[in-house]
């Protein structure tokens, strides 16, 4: 059974940072695409970034390019999102997910995750 567990998330001041984990188990890490979905109140759930754990290419939003890195740590089978420069616009609920392992293809459209954990509240404050 897949579980991606995520933790890390909090509230901090615009300008602040947070790394958030996602802790992953019940299947074959290696050769998947992860990614970090967010979802604020009232919108729509939207890619943060994604990450091919067999080669570790990486994929970001546009909002977040500069600002979030998206990570792995294949012996401990997690992937990290560490957020920098956070505003007040990033709050939102964090949540990892894994895409559908047939899918060749790594991307950050909602369309083709299978897999998702239960989310981390980030808030940043102005």
């Amino acid at each position: 059974q897949v579980q991606l567990v995520e933790s890390g998330g909090g509230s901090v001041q615009a300008g602040g940072s947070l790394r958030l984990s996602c802790a992953a188990s019940g299947y074959t890490y290696s050769s998947n695409c992860m990614g970090w979905f967010r979802q604020a109140p009232g919108k729509e759930r939207e890619g943060v970034a994604a990450i091919y754990t067999g080669g570790g290419r990486t994929y970001y939003a546009d909002s977040v390019k500069g600002r979030f890195t998206i990570s792995q740590d294949n012996a401990k089978n997690t992937v990290y999102l560490q957020m920098n420069s956070l505003k007040p616009e990033d709050t939102a609920m964090y949540y990892c997910a894994r895409r559908r392992p047939w899918l060749t293809t790594c991307t950050l459209t909602l369309n083709g995750y299978g897999d998702w954990g239960q989310g981390t509240q980030v808030t940043v404050s102005s």
